[in-house]
């Protein structure tokens, strides 16, 4: 099973679900991410989570953006990078042709 973590409201999860049509989306300000998935994406992909382009990262103040990444994610899930897929065991992060080639192999 392939689950997608994201917005459903972001383009780039939209074009994920499509390329992906038996992935189940999981809107992360809905449902959240499984604590196990975010300490597993954290450890693969460290400060690389955090999405610093947003306008919610830069709606943050400099003692707000000091805090870990997992504690601003928990607190402002828009803040995490979309989509993080996760196939098996294996997990993705951000969408490409790469990561969609990637993604129907390891599913």
């Amino acid at each position: 099973m392939v689950e997608i973590f994201g917005l459903k409201n972001c383009d780039t999860c939209r074009k994920a679900v499509k390329a992906l049509p038996d992935a189940q989306l999981r809107d992360v300000r809905v449902d959240g991410v499984p604590d196990e998935v975010m300490a597993q994406a954290f450890k693969m992909f460290g400060d690389r989570l955090l999405n610093t382009r947003s306008t919610t990262w830069r709606g943050l103040d400099e003692a707000a953006r000091s805090e870990s990444p997992l504690a601003l994610i928990a607190q402002h899930p828009a803040l995490m990078k979309r989509p993080l897929i996760k196939a098996g065991d294996t997990l993705f992060l951000g969408w490409s042709t790469q990561t969609e080639a990637d993604v129907k192999a390891a599913s």
